[in-house]
């Protein structure tokens, strides 16, 4: 579950915050489109491990429907994340579903995923501390999760970026580590694949 949660996370990509006097500046920089869609590539160092593990794909964000996180190399799958639900796709057939009703986990990691996307600061620093700054018209921001289960699920998160975050680094617990590079990024209905419509 928690490589679930740790490749969603790149699809906050869209929105974040900052502590204090930054948080404004922060808000004025970040667009906020209803579609946005792009290109990632994530390289994850689990604990133990010499060699990393190195994926991309495609994401997309829309808003008032969900995220799209489709790894195309070295494999082709999708995860699907709704309000409620996190689904997990090979090709059309559905191999996992995770649904908030059975699994709390999924609505915490869904509120922080779209608080992120909304940038909805209230709800971020209700869960997260965070940190940050503004220089050089772009910006960075740390979120360190305020209870042991968040932490436990997602570990500390820090972004950068400008209009759209940039970069993604996650550390989590167990000592494993990702990064993820965002680029490419289109908005507008153009934006997404046929494909890609359809699946949300």
């Amino acid at each position: 579950m928690k490589r679930i949660f740790s490749a969603l996370l790149f699809a906050a990509a869209c929105a974040s915050a900052n502590a204090a006097a930054p948080i404004a500046r922060i808000q004025a920089m970040l667009a906020k489109p209803d579609q946005l869609c792009g290109r990632f590539e994530q390289t994850k160092q689990l604990a133990g491990m010499k060699k990393p593990l190195v994926s991309s794909g495609r994401f997309c964000v829309v808003a008032g429907k969900g995220v799209l996180w489709r790894t195309l190399k070295p494999f082709p799958n999708t995860l699907r994340l709704k309000k409620d639900e996190i689904v997990h796709l090979q090709g059309e057939r559905v191999s996992m579903r995770l649904d908030a009703s059975q699994e709390p986990t999924v609505r915490m990691i869904n509120g922080v995923l779209f608080s992120l996307l909304a940038g909805d600061l209230g709800q971020l620093e209700t869960l997260f501390e965070v940190d940050g700054s503004v220089n050089d018209g772009g910006w960075k921001v740390a979120l360190k999760a305020r209870s042991a289960a968040l932490a436990r699920a997602i570990g500390t998160i820090s972004l950068d970026g400008a209009a759209y975050v940039r970069t993604i680094h996650m550390n989590e617990e167990s000592g494993d580590k990702t990064d993820i590079v965002f680029s490419e990024i289109k908005t507008g209905p153009a934006s997404l694949l046929p494909e890609e419509a359809a699946l949300l």
